[in-house]
């Protein structure tokens, strides 16, 4: 006899008879719990659509962004004399710059988006309602947490005010509001806004890119009109030609992108697809919820009867 010994056909029939008695005697034990199963199945599919139902319906409004002039307006004219300005001793900055990776980074930034809910009055219509009124185009506010007649936020069993903080806010506008993606390959960029209102989903779109512009835009220009400051200061005190000439192109030159920047509308970002009013909710999905839910209830069901059925064995041994 060798280390290895043959397994004979007798031996593979034994092997399949056991594995048929084995898938019978499984099926036998299913059916004879079928009605658990069922009962177990029929629970979960329940609570998933009262899970469903509970939800409300949340809409998705998107705008398709380009960069704008990424290599022009303020940074492209500011290097385009950041040789003569290193000669000076003058650092003008922002020519090793991604100005768009810049506002994305603003964009998400604590401090801009705390801004922005507060300028644009965005507190209540994200912590403090429940849903949207369709037909009367309004809001069904949270009275638990909010009195819209006086305008004021409850307190907590505790005595502890309701008001979200900015904290608060920023964390759920990023968690349950706020999506961004970039194709790396045509550079496009896709902001999503989700509310529980449709027109509210486009209006906070637009004000983002709106206001995402306007941000960038006050910033560069500040920073410019800072350098042409010092520009003239630094002018005032040589007196040397040459480096006189010098300060005065760098002047023209940031004299000149303040100019094309409060002319420039799209400062950082170009609207390619502008943002509608969703028609179709986007969230949730309860069809999926109540598939999930069966699902899950039904290997619980089968569980329940294999663990029995392995216990009362168990016990009769």
């Amino acid at each position: 006899m060798t280390k290895y010994e043959r397994i004979s056909p007798s031996t593979h029939a034994q092997h399949d008879a056991d594995d048929e008695i084995d898938l019978r005697e499984l099926f036998a034990i299913l059916w004879a719990g079928k009605w658990l199963i069922i009962a177990v199945t029929s629970l979960f599919a329940m609570g998933g659509i009262a899970y469903a139902l509970s939800k409300p319906d949340i809409y998705q409004a998107s705008v398709l962004l380009a960069p704008a002039n990424e290599e022009g307006g303020m940074r492209g004219l500011s290097g385009q004399l950041g040789g003569l300005a290193s000669l000076a001793g003058i650092n003008l900055g922002g020519s090793g710059s991604n100005q768009t990776v810049i506002a994305k980074e603003v964009l998400l930034s604590r401090a801009f988006l705390a801004d922005f809910i507060h300028r644009r009055k965005l507190t209540v219509p994200m912590m403090g309602v429940e849903g949207w009124n369709e037909q009367a185009l309004s809001w069904n506010y949270n009275r638990d947490a909010y009195n819209p007649e006086t305008g004021e936020w409850l307190q907590d069993e505790k005595g502890k005010s309701l008001q979200p903080t900015d904290w608060d806010l920023v964390k759920a506008f990023k968690e349950n509001h706020l999506s961004i993606s970039e194709n790396k390959e045509s550079g496009m960029i896709t902001l999503r806004v989700k509310s529980l209102s449709p027109p509210a989903a486009k209006q906070w779109a637009q004000w983002l890119v709106e206001d995402i512009n306007e941000h960038m835009r006050r910033e560069d220009v500040a920073e410019a009109t800072a350098r042409i400051e010092y520009l003239e200061q630094k002018l005032g005190d040589t007196k040397i030609a040459g480096m006189q000439q010098v300060f005065y192109q760098l002047i023209e030159s940031e004299t000149r992108t303040v100019m094309l920047a409060n002319a420039q509308q799209d400062y950082v970002f170009k609207i390619i697809d502008p943002a509608v009013v969703p028609q179709e909710k986007s969230e949730p999905k309860r069809s999926l919820i109540v598939v999930l839910a069966s699902i899950m209830g039904s290997f619980l069901g089968v569980l329940v009867v294999v663990i029995r059925v392995l216990i009362l064995k168990r016990d009769a041994n």
